[in-house]
C-alpha cells in the first residue's frame, strides 16, 4: 500500500489536472503539506500532450489545445517555464457566392483584413461594424479579466467596473443573437462572430438562458485581449511545468490513485478514501480541494445528484497529422495563413442555426459546423525533426452542435457518420481531399482520431463529455451563497471546488486552482 510523507496533510487535492496542480503549487509554496491524488497514470487531465499515432513522433495537444484564459500572474507567481506564441492570422472562413470562390481573412494586418471584408461584402460597413463591436468587447476585457484572480465581485460591482451600459446590456442581459444581428448584416460575418459563443456550448443565438453569452464572454476576455495563443511544446508543456513547480515546492503527487469517498462534517479533518492497483487506502486532510466536476464532488461526498440538469457536452474533437497542408480552392490565400488561424467550416449564421435545430430534434447536423487550426505552423517543436524536414503538419478540428444525446444509441456509428460529414464540408473548400494529405502510422493506418462527448466522458470523466464540467457561470456572485468570497466554496467549510465547474472556471486557465488556494490561505 502507498506510503505518504504525512499522516495528516494540510491539503489533499483530488485530481491532478491543471487546476489541481496550480492549487498544489501555490499551497506548497506557502509552506503547507500538500498531497495530490490523481486517478490516471499521469497528471494533466485534459491539458496533456500525447503521441496518439503508433510509431509517429508527433506530440499533440490531444484534448485542450489553445490558451487564452491563463493569467500571466499565475505563470509569474509560480515561476513556470512555459510560453505561448501569437498566431499571425486570427481566422479564415472560405465561402462560395454566385459561383465565385473566396473567403474572409481576419489578420495579417489591418489593410488586408479591411480589404477582405470589402471583397466579401461589397462595402466598408461590415468592417467598421467589426471594429466597433470588438473595440467594445476589448475595452470590457481589459476591465473584466483582472477580476478573475481577485475576490468574486457582486453583479453590481462588476457592472460599475465595466462602466459601459451598452456593453453590459449586449453581453449580460440580452441574447447575443440580438447584438450580432444589430451590428452585422452579412450571414458569414455573423456566423464568425457567433462561433465564440458556441465552443462546447449547445445553444441557439437567441437562447433566453444566455448560456451562449457566458461562453462568448469567456472567449473574448482572455488575457484582457481575447487572443487565443498556441502553447509552445503543446498543452502538456503547461501541465508538466505545473507539476514540476508543485513538486519543487514540496507537494507530493501520487498518480494511479482514484479517490472513492470524502468523509467530513465540514469541521474536523476530512478522511479521503482512494483505490490503487493493489487495494484501498485512506489519507486525512485538514482541507480537501476537488479538481473534478461538481457532480463528481457530490458523488464523492455521498450526496444525491444535484437537481440541476445533468451536464451535456456538445462537441467533436478530431486530431490529424498530415504529410502536407491541402491546397485550397481559394488560390488567393496561402494555406499556411488559412490554417495558421482558425479555419471556419459551415459556420455561417444560418448554417449554425440549422445545425442547432437539427441536433435539438435528435439528428446529427446535416451540414456539420466546425473549425480547424494547425498548431505546428506556429510551433513546430511538437513534431520530430524528420517530420518537420518533410513538411508534416498537424490539424486540430473542433466540431459544434453535437450534443452527447446524439451518440447514446451508437457512439461508434454516429462518430463515423459525423466525421465523414465534417470532412466532406472541409473538402468542399479544398482543391484535393483531406484524406489524400493524411500521414500514416507505423501500422499503415491513417493518422486521424475523433472524440465524441461520450468518448471524453469515458476517458477523462468529464460529465456528459462537457468540457467545462457544467455550463459556464457569470464571473460575479449571484448571491452570497456557499461559493463564498472566491467562488470555490461548498456547503462544507473544509472542502473546496478547484476545477472548471467553480465560479469563473472553464477553459485552460488555472483560475479555479488559484482562487481555491487563495481561499485556503485566507486572502
Amino acid at each position: 500500500m502507498t506510503s505518504f510523507g504525512h499522516d495528516v496533510y494540510d491539503d489533499v487535492i483530488v485530481g491532478g489536472g491543471h487546476n489541481g496542480l496550480v492549487a498544489a503549487a501555490y499551497l506548497a509554496r506557502a509552506g503547507r503539506s500538500v498531497l495530490v491524488l490523481e486517478r490516471l497514470g499521469n497528471t494533466g487531465g485534459a491539458a496533456i500532450s500525447t503521441r496518439p499515432f503508433v510509431g509517429v513522433d508527433a506530440r499533440l495537444s490531444r484534448y485542450s489545445y489553445l490558451v487564452s484564459l491563463l493569467p500571466a500572474k499565475i505563470v509569474r507567481d509560480l515561476g513556470l517555464e512555459f510560453a505561448v506564441r501569437k498566431r499571425t492570422v486570427s481566422s479564415y472562413t472560405p465561402v462560395e457566392r454566385d459561383g465565385r470562390v473566396g473567403g474572409l481573412l481576419v489578420g495579417g494586418g489591418e489593410s488586408r483584413t479591411r480589404e477582405s471584408f470589402a471583397r466579401l461584402t461589397g462595402s466598408e460597413r461590415e468592417y467598421e461594424s467589426w471594429r466597433a463591436f470588438y473595440g467594445r468587447t476589448g475595452r470590457l476585457a481589459e476591465k473584466v479579466f483582472p477580476t478573475l484572480t481577485e475576490p468574486l465581485p457582486t453583479r453590481a460591482e462588476l457592472r460599475a467596473r465595466i462602466d459601459d451600459e451598452a456593453a453590459w446590456r449586449m453581453l449580460f442581459e440580452e441574447p447575443l443573437g440580438r447584438a450580432v444581428e444589430e451590428h452585422f448584416a452579412d450571414d458569414l460575418v455573423r456566423g464568425v462572430v457567433l462561433t465564440d459563443a458556441l465552443i462546447g456550448t449547445f445553444a441557439d443565438a437567441h437562447d433566453t438562458s444566455l448560456v451562449q453569452n457566458r461562453c462568448f464572454l469567456y472567449h473574448v476576455i482572455g488575457g484582457g485581449t481575447g487572443d487565443w495563443d498556441v502553447p509552445v511544446g503543446g498543452m502538456g508543456a503547461l501541465t508538466d511545468a505545473l507539476a514540476a513547480a508543485a513538486r519543487a515546492a514540496g507537494a507530493e503527487i501520487a498518480t494511479g490513485h482514484e479517490v472513492l469517498r470524502i468523509e467530513t462534517d465540514g469541521r474536523a479533518p476530512a478522511e479521503v478514501t482512494f483505490r490503487t492497483a493493489t487495494g484501498e487506502g485512506r489519507v486525512v486532510g485538514r482541507t480537501v480541494l476537488v479538481n473534478a466536476s461538481p457532480r463528481a464532488l457530490g458523488e464523492l461526498l455521498g450526496e444525491a445528484a444535484a437537481p440541476e440538469p445533468a451536464p451535456e457536452g456538445a462537441q467533436l474533437k478530431v486530431n490529424m497529422l498530415l504529410r502536407r497542408l491541402p491546397r485550397l480552392r481559394d488560390t488567393s490565400v496561402d494555406p499556411r495563413e488559412a490554417f495558421g488561424g482558425t479555419f471556419h467550416i459551415a459556420e455561417g449564421y444560418a448554417e449554425l442555426a440549422r445545425a442547432h435545430a437539427e441536433a435539438a430534434a435528435g439528428e446529427l447536423p446535416s451540414v456539420p459546423p466546425s473549425e480547424i487550426y494547425c498548431h505546428s505552423l506556429t510551433d513546430p517543436s511538437i513534431l520530430g525533426p524528420d517530420l518537420v524536414a518533410q513538411g508534416y503538419q498537424t490539424l486540430t478540428l473542433f466540431g459544434l452542435h453535437t450534443p452527447a444525446r446524439l451518440f447514446e444509441k451508437d457512439n461508434h456509428g454516429a462518430r463515423e457518420v459525423l466525421l465523414t460529414g465534417t470532412l466532406a464540408q472541409l473538402d468542399a473548400h479544398l482543391a484535393e481531399p483531406i484524406t489524400d494529405c493524411l500521414a500514416f502510422d507505423a501500422d499503415g493506418r491513417p493518422c486521424i482520431e475523433a472524440k465524441t462527448p461520450l468518448d471524453l466522458e469515458r476517458e477523462l470523466r468529464l460529465p456528459g463529455g462537457h468540457i467545462f464540467h457544467r455550463d459556464l457561470s457569470w464571473p460575479y456572485a449571484e448571491d452570497q451563497g456557499a461559493a463564498g468570497r472566491w467562488g470555490v466554496g461548498t456547503p462544507y467549510a473544509n472542502v473546496l471546488l478547484c476545477g472548471a465547474g467553480a465560479v469563473r472556471g472553464g477553459g485552460v486557465s488555472g483560475v479555479p486552482g488559484h482562487n481555491a488556494a487563495m481561499a485556503v490561505l485566507g486572502h
